[in-house]
């Protein structure tokens, strides 16, 4: 318990002392944003404010990890030392967030909206995923558990075993998988990053759902309790804890600069990380399925693009919303900007109850 705060406070501090340290680098670079054409008009003050602020967290997050288990490790305490679950999640986080730094850095160089081609993302993107997957698969500990398992899951593994068909096809329809919610979780963050604040803090609310989530599942651990009913086989799933408290207050943090009127954004750089994050957590902690209630807000968004595009080709040119992603339909209608955040906001915590309620309610009826 007291390496989370340890964490959190590392987090949160290094993001609020590094961000203002990095807009200032920025603005002497002239590295700012650029603004979609076809948004909405009230964007456009919002043109030249300096982007890529999701290095910061990243950078942080990943400081205040190893940062957390050097001070745990001095004081003595449980669970100070380095875990596979972590680095694995970590490189995902990280290999995301540098794809989305090189689409964001093109973007600036040639001086336009438009960064990698699509095709250059994807490779990456797979790239990263590919190798998390494979990783994932690997490094099991004396009970012979690995970071992931080749069951699909929800609140915990399901008896949906993608290695029904032998151990080879199993890793391979794990690889497919495992990019699946890598794909759907960072476009979802991305879609989701329209206003100042709003994918911060929604993320924000989730990671801080996956430490409430991943500390329970180390306190009734099948190592800790014994094979009893309900007992969670997650490998380090204390350690998966102590990285979401890093990485929500990191994102608490950099809040503090992202909220209207932004300061910074967090660009692709920061999109993409926070989705691999997301994904990685979900995947770990078994609860693959459940990360789509935990992100309803974002998945909402994500269905408003679809919808929208759906039926602009399907019916020749009319549209569902006045624009998408969601957020921006609202802005047309004429809600403020904060309103738009803060009324979201309300409905990812929401969409964070719902899914710790079935986590902890599957639990109570498995006792």
């Amino acid at each position: 318990m007291i390496g989370l705060l340890i964490g959190a406070l590392l987090g949160l501090v290094l993001t609020l002392i590094g961000t203002p340290l990095f807009i200032k680098f920025l603005v002497r670079q002239g590295y700012g944003q650029f603004i979609r054409d076809d948004g909405p008009t009230s964007h456009a003050t919002k043109r030249g404010t300096p982007t890529m602020g999701g290095a910061v967290f990243v950078v942080a997050t990943v400081l205040a990890y190893f940062l957390t288990h050097w001070i745990m490790s001095g004081l003595q305490l449980e669970n100070a030392g380095i875990t596979a679950s972590a680095m694995i999640l970590l490189l995902l986080m990280v290999g995301m967030g540098f794809v989305g730094f090189l689409d964001d850095f093109t973007k600036i160089s040639n001086q336009r909206s438009l960064g990698l081609t699509p095709w250059a993302k994807i490779v990456l993107q797979a790239v990263v995923g590919i190798t998390f997957a494979v990783l994932a698969l690997n490094f099991p500990n004396e009970r012979g558990l690995t970071p992931a398992s080749t069951a699909i899951s929800f609140v915990r593994d399901l008896p949906i075993d993608l290695a029904f068909a032998g151990p080879v096809l199993g890793v391979i329809l794990f690889v497919v998988w495992s990019n699946l919610i890598t794909t759907a979780t960072t476009n979802a963050v991305n879609l989701t990053d329209g206003l100042d604040g709003l994918a911060t803090g929604a993320t924000a609310m989730i990671t801080a759902a996956y430490m409430l989530i991943t500390l329970f599942q180390a306190n009734q651990s099948c190592g800790v309790t014994g094979e009893g009913p309900g007992c969670y086989e997650v490998r380090d799933s204390m350690d998966l804890a102590v990285l979401a408290s890093i990485l929500t207050g990191a994102l608490i943090g950099f809040l503090w600069w992202n909220t209207a009127p932004a300061k910074i954004f967090m660009g692709d750089t920061g999109s993409l990380a926070l989705g691999g994050a997301l994904a990685g957590f979900a995947i770990m902690s078994r609860t693959e399925l459940l990360v789509v209630v935990l992100a309803g807000l974002m998945v909402l968004i994500t269905l408003s693009v679809i919808i929208q595009v759906g039926y602009f080709k399907l019916s020749g040119g009319k549209r569902v919303f006045l624009m998408a992603p969601l957020q921006h339909h609202f802005e047309l209608k004429g809600w403020a900007e904060v309103t738009v955040v803060i009324r979201f906001w309300i409905i990812g915590l929401l969409c964070v109850a719902v899914g710790i309620a079935l986590f902890y309610g599957e639990w109570v009826l498995s006792q």
